[in-house]
């Protein structure tokens, strides 16, 4: 690995309840590249634990910006990790949303 090849784990949380379902927020900070110009690799997930396929999730995985509704994927606009993050958690399950009352900043 070169300098400036690191990746740092900025924020990796996860929350299992008792439906069977996980949420997850995983943010990155990678090397800047053509594939992740903002130098951040992140997914906001929520889905059946063990699951195929997320009930909601953004991500860049891929380095495209992405929501995934219930196996159909959306190509988006990435203005931030802040409202990113909002949305999902506004997407969420009302009595799931309190563990994940803390945003994340860019």
């Amino acid at each position: 690995m070169t300098p400036g090849d690191e990746v740092t784990v900025l924020r990796d949380e996860i929350a299992a309840y008792d439906d069977g379902t996980v949420a997850r927020v995983r943010v990155l900070r990678v090397p800047s590249s053509p594939r992740f110009q903002e130098g951040l690799k992140y997914a906001f997930h929520y889905g059946e634990a063990g699951g195929r396929r997320p009930i909601i999730r953004f991500d860049n995985h891929h380095g495209d910006q992405e929501l995934h509704v219930a196996g159909t994927t959306y190509d988006i606009e990435f203005h931030g990790l802040g409202p990113l993050f909002r949305a999902w958690r506004a997407a969420l399950p009302i009595d799931k949303r309190r563990v994940w009352e803390s945003g994340v900043s860019q």
